[in-house]
């Protein structure tokens, strides 16, 4: 691997990091890579690392990335050197950067299928994704004569509903 990559790596995961959950994209079948063996075999493994697993190992140094993570509930300690890491996502700023010469070769091919034949861009390539927008609707509170939404419903006949109350808000001049 080139050796002028690792920082890289290493500081946009850091920085990452520390903004939040991460997803880390490897393959697994690659040398130095330590996971459970049901997922050992996986071109594209991803992991999610957050300081607020609380790990008490997670480690990211000149080597790659250790960490306790749980797999089906039970713990495991992972090993990822660099060489095996090719994307690395946030889940908080929905930023992603990819290494494309550390992809394995199958992702490389099942990508260059899909779309018309371009170069891929230069690692690192932070890709912002456009935020959902955020809709107000107006929500009306739980009136004292109708029962709770979560009671039973009533054999009887539905009965008039009362007047909508008035609002609590009013114009000041």
């Amino acid at each position: 691997m080139d050796d002028k990559k690792v920082p890289d790596k290493k500081e946009r995961l850091l920085a990452a990091l520390d903004q939040g959950m991460v997803m880390i994209h490897l393959d697994a079948r690659r040398p130095g890579v330590l996971v459970p063996a049901s997922v050992k075999t996986e071109a594209h493994l991803r992991l999610n690392l957050s300081y607020r697993f609380d790990p008490p190992d997670l480690t990211v140094g000149e080597w790659g990335v250790r960490s306790t993570l749980s797999f089906s509930g039970s713990r495991f300690t992972i090993a990822v050197p660099w060489s095996a890491l090719f994307a690395i996502a946030s889940h908080v700023t929905k930023e992603f950067w990819m290494y494309p010469e550390d992809m394995p070769p199958e992702l490389l091919q099942q990508s260059a299928a899909s779309r018309p034949a371009q170069p891929l861009p230069v690692a690192p390539m932070p890709v912002a994704a456009e935020r959902p927008r955020t809709f107000l609707r107006e929500v009306q509170g739980e009136r004292r004569d109708e029962p709770p939404a979560d009671a039973p419903p009533s054999d009887g006949p539905p009965d008039e509903p009362p007047p909508p109350r008035r609002g609590h808000l009013r114009l000041v001049k």
